[in-house]
């Protein structure tokens, strides 16, 4: 089965785990991922962080949770800095790609 993958990408950290809470209680999604990297403007942005958030399941799930997401993300910082977006049909060779990044999940022993 293929999945579909959403994107969010915001600015700061804080803003992107209140978004993926969000999108997590609307909708019937998985969090694939989180990624952090720079935005353009560098050191001199007023939140130096760009943070991705990848969220995978059916497409009206990611549709919806995207939504959410958005919306919570909007009550932090303006909309020109919040993007979303979404591939209907991933490849599977793709998903494995997805917990790629600077944010590593911990496993405990």
């Amino acid at each position: 089965m293929n999945k579909a993958l959403g994107m969010l990408e915001v600015l700061g950290f804080s803003v992107a785990i209140a978004a993926a809470d969000s999108a997590v209680k609307h909708a019937d999604v998985n969090i694939e991922g989180i990624d952090c990297n720079n935005p353009a403007a560098g050191d001199k942005a007023a939140i130096p962080l760009v943070v991705q958030v990848k969220l995978s399941g059916e497409v009206a799930n990611v549709e919806a949770a995207l939504s959410a997401a958005k919306q919570r993300a909007l009550a932090f910082i303006p909309e020109d800095a919040v993007h979303t977006s979404l591939i209907p049909r991933v490849a599977p060779g793709m998903m494995p790609l997805l917990t790629n990044g600077k944010v590593k999940k911990k496993v405990r022993a």
